[in-house]
């Protein structure tokens, strides 16, 4: 079950949680997790690791420094492990655990090539190995970690990946052969191009139409590994070069090798219908994502990897943020955008537990997710990103009720 958070942790009490809510940095100005598909806490439960900015009242520049922190849940002692340049506002430093409380995985840049890299590091030893490639996500086994290119995730976004000057970003044309799905082997470091955007654009099934997609270019966004280490999901973006606009989205899928692409979620249903933040399921063979796949209400929407099985999970559970499906394929912890449906007009919002099965959704916290300054870009914006733990007992998650980032843990045992 993790520690005792109650002995070393101030508990959260406002709008009266309907769960055990404590601040686990409370002396972390700046702190937040990463994502909502990988869980800050480490397998034993006992450790947190986090990214903190350092200036939270204006954008960062290239070569700004942020910090790599440790929380110890046990005793409440906190530890930073190491300074990065290799980090972004929404993300950080893509700090996340490997297999074992032993491996801690971050990236960092070296801003005289302007070259990204990611970092396997030992907190308990503090063994520090160099990888050739960047972390985006880490197998759950630990052996492989997938990334797009982090140099170009902000041209279609601000705020992910890593923070360079303009002239150091390079700009894809059409579906590049050169850029992609990136693959770091986490023993040898070694890293190589696993699937180029040609490759998905020419042989997904179902293949993108090429009408559909003209005068732009490809970008990979999100990777995600599912809970088995089999298979990738990557987020395609189409950016016009007219508007700058992003005109699609695909989620495709593909194995450990980069073989068997295929369109779970297209561009018809995702950006023509209206959606957001596509997650594995536990089962590993189907997605989820929010999407409005009948009528204005978002849903919660379920794809089998190939796009298959495809349909809305619950009719009357409203779909919102950032959604993860815990292992009894039953429920579903997220949170809600500020200004969006189930949002409060204060800036609060609520951290959501949807049961499938009954159609319940309870308000498990009401927190405040507007920080004071979010940027011209929304890019220093504060999103929950709720988590499950290791045990899917606890859910680790962003706010900011007094005004700077800080984690926080909500124990929701009692009602799984």
């Amino acid at each position: 079950m993790g520690a005792d958070l109650s002995a070393h942790f101030p508990r959260y009490t406002d709008f009266d949680p309907l769960v055990p809510v404590h601040c686990v940095t409370p002396e972390l100005e700046g702190a937040f997790h990463r994502f909502f598909d990988t869980s800050p806490i480490s397998p034993s439960g006992r450790y947190l690791g986090v990214t903190r900015l350092l200036v939270e009242d204006r954008p960062p520049q290239p070569g700004d420094v942020a910090e790599v922190v440790l929380v110890d849940l046990e005793t409440g002692e906190t530890r930073v492990l190491a300074e990065t340049q290799g980090w972004d506002t929404q993300l950080g430093a893509q700090v996340q655990w490997g297999p074992t409380d032993q491996q801690l995985f971050f990236n960092d840049m070296d801003t005289t090539a302007w070259r990204p890299f990611g970092v396997k590091l030992d907190p308990l030893t503090g063994e520090r190995q160099e990888l050739e490639g960047t972390v985006y996500m880490v197998s759950p086994n630990g052996r492989w970690a997938a990334s797009p290119c982090l140099l170009r995730t902000a041209v279609t976004q601000a705020g992910y990946g890593v923070i360079a000057p303009p002239e150091q970003v390079p700009l894809n044309e059409g579906a590049s052969p050169d850029d992609g799905v990136y693959l770091t082997d986490t023993q040898t470091g070694c890293s190589r191009l696993l699937v180029s955007l040609q490759e998905i654009f020419e042989t997904a099934t179902p293949r993108l139409d090429p009408a559909e997609y003209q005068e732009g270019a490809f970008y990979a966004f999100h990777v995600k590994w599912n809970p088995r280490s089999t298979r990738i999901m990557a987020v395609v973006r189409f950016k016009q070069h007219d508007t700058g606009k992003i005109a699609a989205h695909d989620a495709v899928t593909m194995n450990a090798d980069g073989s068997g692409l295929h369109v779970a979620i297209p561009a018809s249903e995702w950006t023509g219908k209206g959606g957001h933040h596509p997650n594995w399921c536990p089962d590993g063979e189907h997605v989820m994502i929010n999407l409005k796949i009948h009528g204005d209400k978002l849903r919660f929407v379920r794809a089998r990897y190939d796009g298959s099985d495809y349909g809305a999970m619950s009719e009357t559970l409203e779909g919102s943020g950032h959604p993860s499906m815990h292992p009894d394929g039953r429920h579903i912890v997220t949170d809600v955008y500020p200004g969006r449906p189930l949002a409060y007009e204060d800036g609060t919002v609520p951290i959501r537990l949807a049961d499938l099965t009954t159609g319940e959704d309870l308000e498990l916290v009401r927190i405040q997710s507007v920080p004071a300054y979010s940027g011209e870009n929304h890019e220093l914006r504060v999103d929950p990103h709720p988590a499950w733990d290791y045990d899917f007992r606890r859910v680790a998650f962003n706010a900011c009720p007094d005004g700077t980032r800080r984690v926080y843990v909500a124990d929701c045992s009692q009602y799984l």
